[in-house]
């Protein structure tokens, strides 16, 4: 499986600074163990309506404030996130962790800082991860992101990091 990571459109989604994981998926609800079931509660506390968004308007892009995903180091807020059917996660700054369990996951992201100043909720924007590029289309505006390296790129190509890992073990018939 590849994963094109130069045409990632969609509607954005708006949220502010310091989104914690408790906040993308609250903990009492991973009592569900599959994130099919979980992600129904993705922000749940900030905007109860977000999953049923998501399905009404399909293509969504999170777009975020500073340190998107603090919190703790679970994984289950990244896969939420991209279970759901967001397609993308941009926010001005992640926590570490986090930024990488969205890898992990197969979850494009991009940082841009200052990028909440230049989209509003719903518009129509493009990201484009090969050359960490930001493009809000409703506006015109062009935003230079950070890039992402290599290897961590080549692992969203791949899904993230078990696709990557079976794909390496398929071509290498280990």
């Amino acid at each position: 499986m590849s994963v094109d990571l130069s045409k990632i459109k969609g509607k954005s989604m708006m949220f502010g600074p310091y989104m914690n994981t408790d906040i993308i998926i609250p903990s009492q609800y991973l009592e569900f163990k599959d994130p099919r079931d979980y992600c129904k509660y993705l922000m749940y506390l900030v905007r109860p309506t977000t999953w049923q968004e998501i399905q009404d308007q399909g293509d969504t892009i999170f777009v975020g404030g500073l340190d998107f995903g603090s919190g703790s180091s679970r994984e289950q807020a990244a896969d939420a996130i991209r279970v759901a059917g967001v397609k993308c996660v941009v926010a001005e700054s992640f926590a570490s962790i986090f930024y990488r369990n969205c890898i992990n996951v197969g979850l494009p992201l991009l940082e841009v800082p200052a990028v909440t100043n230049h989209v509003s909720e719903g518009d129509t924007i493009k990201v484009n991860l090969e050359n960490a590029k930001f493009k809000n289309i409703t506006t015109g505006k062009l935003l230079e992101g950070n890039r992402i390296e290599t290897f961590l790129l080549n692992k969203l190509r791949k899904g993230g990091l078990i696709p990557e890992l079976q794909s390496f073990v398929k071509e290498n018939n280990l």
